[in-house]
């Protein structure tokens, strides 16, 4: 069984949802598959609000990430100016370093870059958008200087950039509104997720137990 997870380092929600599956990944013996995507994308096309445009849903993120994160397990940590963080810097470049990353490693080192880019912009308060950033995110994830300036290159490419955007046309053709976005390919047949809270359902449908975010 396949399970694919769109996803965007900026979006706080889909870091939960990318812990857990990582962790339920040999729990509930799936193939678990990494697509970095561009949510920016997947708004605009989906005509969807992000939250931090309505006051209401702003102020609730806040709060409800912070009780989140002892629940998952996860360092969550809004930065100082989450709106800056999100709709102003945004994650275009971070995700072409993903997407370069994936064009030439395998999900282990996507899963790692990917980790490290969520801790600085939504656990330590740091930048992800200059090639500075975006190096030591690599460093950290364990990729050697020569492959981060490798792949730092490459995510201004045009294949790259591309890449990234028939991946986010993908999450488009699922009818994604936002991410996290998760495919589960049960007998052939796409089931679709959105969210961090569908984990009980979702195991229901590929016929597996939901234990809670940190399994045993």
């Amino acid at each position: 069984r396949t399970v694919e997870l769109f996803y965007d380092v900026v979006s706080p929600y889909t870091w939960l949802a990318f812990e857990v599956l990582c962790r339920y990944r040999n729990v509930w013996n799936i193939e678990l598959k990494f697509k970095p995507a561009y949510l920016g994308g997947v708004m605009h096309v989906s005509g969807n609000r992000p939250p931090g445009v309505v006051p209401n849903k702003f102020f609730y993120m806040t709060t409800d990430l912070t009780r989140l994160s002892g629940y998952f397990d996860v360092p969550l940590s809004p930065p100082a100016n989450p709106f800056e963080a999100m709709f102003e810097k945004g994650s275009l470049n971070a995700m072409r370093f993903v997407t370069a990353v994936a064009e030439k490693e395998g999900d282990v080192q996507v899963e790692r870059v990917s980790r490290e880019l969520w801790k600085r912009i939504w656990s330590t308060d740091q930048d992800i958008t200059q090639p500075a950033s975006l190096t030591e995110a690599g460093l950290k994830a364990g990729l050697s200087a020569s492959q981060v300036e490798e792949f730092l290159t490459l995510a201004k490419s045009q294949p790259v950039k591309d890449k990234l955007k028939s991946v986010t046309d993908e999450a488009l053709k699922h009818k994604a509104f936002g991410f996290p976005l998760i495919v589960c390919h049960v007998n052939g047949k796409p089931e679709v997720f959105w969210g961090s809270d569908r984990f009980e359902f979702m195991a229901h449908c590929i016929g597996e137990k939901w234990m809670g975010p940190v399994p045993p």
